[in-house]
C-alpha cells in the first residue's frame, strides 16, 4: 500500500470480530473491506453500507439498508454456486446492516481489467460468459432476477491451480428482486434500478425484471469485453438510456464468432431475444469448436516433444536476484482447470487479444510462403520452435512482425516458442478459426506465466498447403524476449536465464550464487512459485528487490494458499533484463522460515 496516512476505517473493529485492514474498493452501496476475522482467524470481505448524505431522507436510509439484507438473503440462497460471490453472515454493527463474504485474494473486476489491458479475445469473453450464465440461470431458477449485470459486477479470481482470472464470479445482488413473491422493489427516489447502457430496453421503460431483461444485460457486457466499450454508451447516462431504447448497437468489430449471439441477446424485443439454452449452446461451441481434432470433452493442448537443446550458460549473478537470504524450497500439485474455471491466462491477461497474420502475398520469384512476405518464413512453423520478432516501427503487436526461427532454441534471447497448432480443412477456415482456437489452446499456458501474449499466425491463401494447413499458435513475452523455453519445454535441471519463464507451481533449487534451478516438485526444494506482482514503471530493479518480498507477502500471501504463516514466509525474485525491458513483474514464492527444504504437497 502507498505510504501516508492511514485509510479512515482501517483498525476498526466490527460487530467485535472483524479488524478492517484495507478498503478494496466500493459502488452504489458503499464501501468493500478486507478483513481479518480474529474469531476463525481468516481473511473475508465486508462490504459496509455508506450514505453519502447524513441528511438523506429516511425513507430513502431504510431502502439502502433493507436493499443489503435482500442482498445478503438472495446471494445467500446461491451459496456454494461455484460462480457466485459466498455470503457468509449478514449483521449490524452501530445500527447498520454489514455483509461478510469471501474474500477472492488477487481478484479483479472485468471493468478494471478492460480499461487496464483492453478487450479480450472472443473465446475468453465467451468462457466468461458461459460462467455469468450460469449463476443467472441458478438465480432465475430461484426466481431472483439480478438486475444490473456489468463488467463492474463480473469479478475474474485465480483458480485453485494458481492460474489468473480463472474463476468468473458474478456478485453485487444489492438491487435483485424476486418480482413473484411479492417483496419490495428497493429503488432509490427518481433513479432507474440498474445502471445506465446496460438496461433492457424494457426496463428502460418501466417494464417488470425477468430472465431476458437479465439476458439483454449479459449482451451488453460482453459486448463491452469483446469490442472495448459498451454497445450503447453515451456522453451522459440519460443519452446511454436513450439509445438503449431507440437506438441499435454499434457494429461489433472485433467480436467475430461472438458476433450472432451479441445480436441475439441484444434483441430489442424480449420476445425476440435470445433464451438461456440458446446461448449457453452458442457460447459453448465458441469456447470449445466442436471437430473431431478437439472434442469438447478435452482441451488438448497438442504433442509436445521434449525441448532437446543442451541448457544454457550459468547466467552472471547480476541477471537477476532474489530478496532474502538463505536456501529454501517448496510445492504443490498441479490440475488442469475445468473449461468455466479454467482462465484467462495472464497476462492475458493482461492484453486478452489474439492477432491473427493474413499477408496476401508471395514470396520472391513467385514461390507461395506459408505466411505470406511480411512474416518472410519459407517453412512452415513447427510445434517447439522458438522465434525471434522484428516487428514493423519497433512497436510490438502492432502489425505483422518478420519471424526468424531458432528450431531449437539455442539462441540467447528468443522472444516466444510456438506452443500449439491447429488444423483446418480451408485457407477461409484457418483465418475464421485459427486466432480463436489458438487463444483456447496457449491459455491453460499463458495463465501460468507472468508477461506473456498470444498470436496467431494464420497462412495466406496461397500458402495454405506450404503451412501445412495449420495456424502456428505463438506465446510472446508482452514487453520483450523471454530467454528460453516455455512451458513443459523446458529441461528439468536447468538454471533459470531469467524470471521471465518461471510460471506459477514451478518448483526452485536455489544456488549459493543467487541462481534458481527448475527441479521436479517430486522431491525436495527450496521455493515454489505462487504467482506474480507488479511495480511502477519508475521502480528500478535494485528498489524492487528491496521491496519485492513485502510486497508478496502482501498481495500473494503464502497463507492464501493454505501455507502456515507460522511455518513459511514469502520469498521473491527480481528478473535484470526482462525488469529492463519493461515487464516489471515480481515473481512471488513460497519458502520455509527457517531455510530448510520442501517435499512432497505442502501444504
Amino acid at each position: 500500500m502507498p505510504s501516508g496516512s492511514p485509510t479512515p476505517g482501517v483498525g476498526r473493529v466490527i460487530a467485535g470480530r472483524y479488524l478492517l485492514l484495507r478498503r478494496l474498493g466500493g459502488g452504489g452501496m458503499g464501501h468493500v473491506w478486507l478483513a481479518h476475522d480474529q474469531r476463525l482467524a481468516c481473511e473475508v470481505a465486508l462490504k459496509e453500507i455508506v450514505f453519502g448524505d447524513p441528511a438523506e431522507p429516511g425513507q430513502e436510509r431504510a431502502a439502502r439498508v433493507a436493499r443489503a439484507r435482500a442482498e445478503a438473503r438472495h446471494a445467500a440462497g446461491l451459496r456454494g454456486h461455484p460462480h457466485v460471490v459466498t455470503v457468509h453472515d449478514v449483521l449490524e454493527h452501530e445500527g447498520l446492516p454489514w455483509i461478510v463474504m469471501e474474500y477472492l485474494a488477487g481478484a479483479v473486476d472485468l471493468r478494471g481489467l478492460l480499461a487496464r489491458s483492453g478487450p479480450l479475445a472472443p473465446a475468453e469473453c465467451a468462457r466468461i460468459g458461459l460462467a455469468v450464465l450460469d449463476a443467472l440461470t441458478a438465480g432465475h431458477e430461484r426466481g431472483v432476477m439480478h438486475r444490473d449485470v456489468k463488467p463492474a459486477n463480473i469479478l475474474l479470481a485465480p483458480d485453485r491451480t494458481g492460474v489468473p482470472y480463472g474463476r468468473v464470479l458474478l456478485t453485487d445482488y444489492g438491487i435483485s428482486v424476486q418480482p413473484d413473491t411479492g417483496e419490495t422493489r428497493y429503488t432509490m427516489a427518481s433513479a432507474l434500478v440498474g445502471t445506465a447502457g446496460y438496461l433492457a430496453p424494457e426496463r428502460a421503460t418501466g417494464g417488470p425484471p425477468t430472465p431476458a431483461a437479465d439476458l439483454f444485460s449479459l449482451g451488453c457486457t460482453l459486448y463491452h469485453a469483446v469490442e472495448g466499450r459498451a454497445p450503447f454508451a453515451r456522453e451522459s447516462p440519460l443519452a446511454s438510456v436513450t439509445a438503449v431504447v431507440l437506438e441499435e448497437p454499434r457494429a461489433p468489430v472485433r467480436a467475430g464468432a461472438l458476433e450472432p449471439v451479441l445480436r441475439k441477446l441484444l434483441a430489442k424485443d424480449p420476445e425476440l431475444r435470445a433464451t438461456a439454452p440458446e446461448v449457453e449452446a452458442e457460447l459453448a461451441r465458441i469456447v470449445t469448436p466442436q471437430s473431431e481434432a478437439y472434442p469438447r470433452t478435452r482441451t488438448d493442448l497438442g504433442s509436445r516433444p521434449p525441448w532437446d537443446a543442451p541448457p544454457p550458460p550459468v547466467p552472471e549473478a547480476d541477471r537477476y536476484g532474489r530478496s532474502g537470504a538463505g536456501h529454501r524450497r517448496s510445492s504443490r500439485p498441479q490440475a488442469v482447470r475445468a473449461l468455466l474455471a479454467g482462465v484467462l491466462g495472464t497476462v492475458l491477461a493482461l492484453g486478452g487479444a489474439w492477432y491473427a497474420l493474413a499477408d496476401r502475398e508471395a514470396g520472391a520469384g513467385g514461390r507461395a510462403l506459408p505466411y505470406g512476405e511480411a512474416v518472410g518464413l519459407v517453412k512452415p512453423l513447427r510445434e517447439g520452435d522458438c522465434v525471434r520478432a522484428d516487428w514493423p516501427g519497433g512497436t510490438r503487436f502492432t502489425g505483422a512482425p518478420r519471424l526468424t526461427v531458432d528450431p531449437d532454441c539455442s539462441g540467447a534471447a528468443p522472444d516466444g516458442q510456438v506452443m500449439a497448432s491447429v488444423p483446418a480443412a480451408s485457407d477461409d477456415e484457418a483465418r475464421e478459426r485459427g486466432p480463436a482456437l489458438c487463444e483456447e489452446r496457449t491459455r491453460e499456458l499463458r495463465g501460468r506465466l507472468a508477461d506473456v501474449r498470444e498470436l496467431a499466425v494464420v497462412p495466406v491463401p496461397d500458402g495454405f498447403e506450404a503451412a501445412g494447413r495449420r495456424t502456428a499458435c505463438l506465446v510472446l513475452g508482452a514487453h520483450g524476449p523471454v530467454y528460453g523455453p516455455l512451458g513443459d519445454r523446458r529441461r528439468t535441471g536447468t538454471v533459470f536465464a531469467d524470471t521471465a519463464t518461471m510460471q506459477r507451481r514451478d518448483c526452485l533449487d536455489v544456488g549459493s550464487r543467487r541462481e534458481a534451478r527448475l527441479v521436479s516438485c517430486e522431491g525436495t526444494y527450496d521455493e515454489q512459485v505462487l504467482g506474480f506482482a507488479r511495480l511502477g514503471e519508475d521502480v528500478t530493479p535494485a528498489e524492487a528487490r528491496t521491496r519485492s518480498d513485502a510486497m508478496c507477502a502482501r498481495e500473494v500471501a503464502p497463507r492464501d494458499y493454505g501455507f502456515d504463516p507460522s511455518v513459511h514466509e514469502a520469498g521473491s525474485w527480481v528478473g535484470e533484463r526482462s525488469w529492463k525491458s519493461g515487464a516489471h513483474v515480481v515473481v512471488c514464492t513460497v519458502r520455509r522460515q527457517n531455510g530448510g527444504t520442501m517435499e512432497g504437497t505442502e501444504p
